[in-house]
């Protein structure tokens, strides 16, 4: 199984909505009283050249449904046609697909179809194949831990394990699936990880109080703005129609 987990704290819901900045030493994710703040260094205002060809990263539509073939990597690394589970199986799942709350589950299939995006399967993300094994790792990790709830400090103990993760947490929890990170990171520390502006494949979207990433065309954040399903946790979502108020950064080479 791959796991990573991050010691961010994630702000607060109702802060998210509103889409803050930043958050205050009292709120989820903000700065400890105690700790000093660094002093605020001015940003480049100039835009950073988006790679040819780069997946999208906003979206005017919240729809992302997809009827197209779908395959499964096997466990002996055999591509073979993508059969759906069972009424029985799936009337456990919710309804974004997924786990019940609380578990985790490590046989999720390793989903993957034609092109260059990712597409949304019964609320997993289908890697594709088009795209380099690091970007399906990526997705089949972030898969491990889709339908979860969110908790506030989630996994932040040093297993990789935890019966709900935060923004950051979730994060770290996909890149850590492609060894893109061998220690966790919370949302400031993110602001900084990898090189700056959008990726070809992988874009990374943080500030001090939240953080969420998009993998080839499909968003993977644990709070449900510009998502008509309105559930928390780590989740596979359509793409915001804006991510201003965040550090773009994206793993050097994706």
């Amino acid at each position: 199984m791959r796991f990573r987990i991050s010691s961010a704290v994630c702000l607060s819901l109702s802060l998210l909505a509103t889409g803050a900045a930043s958050a205050s030493a009292a709120d989820p994710g903000g700065v400890s009283a105690s700790t000093p703040t660094a002093p605020t260094t001015k940003k480049s205002t100039v835009a950073p050249v988006v790679p040819a060809g780069a997946a999208p990263v906003t979206a005017r539509s919240a729809n992302i449904a997809y009827r197209g073939p779908v395959y499964e990597r096997t466990a002996t690394g055999q591509v073979v046609p993508y059969t759906p589970p069972g009424p029985a199986q799936a009337a456990q799942e919710s309804a974004t697909g997924g786990s019940p709350a609380g578990t985790l589950a490590p046989v999720k299939p390793e989903l993957l179809v034609p092109g260059t995006r990712a597409r949304y399967v019964e609320g997993l993300a289908a890697a594709p194949m088009s795209a380099p094994l690091t970007v399906q790792e990526i997705v089949w990790a972030g898969d491990e831990i889709i339908g979860l709830p969110y908790i506030y400090g989630g996994g932040h103990n040093g297993s990789f394990s935890s019966p709900g993760y935060d923004c950051s947490g979730t994060v770290s929890f996909a890149l850590h699936g492609a060894a893109l990170l061998t220690m966790p990171e919370d949302s400031s520390e993110l602001e900084a990880f990898g090189s700056a502006g959008q990726g070809r494949w992988v874009t990374i979207f943080s500030n001090a109080g939240h953080a969420y990433m998009t993998v080839a065309g499909l968003r993977l954040d644990t709070s449900a703005q510009d998502d008509p399903s309105n559930q928390q946790g780590p989740r596979w979502r359509p793409l915001r129609r804006a991510n201003t108020s965040y550090a773009v950064r994206h793993p050097l080479g994706l």
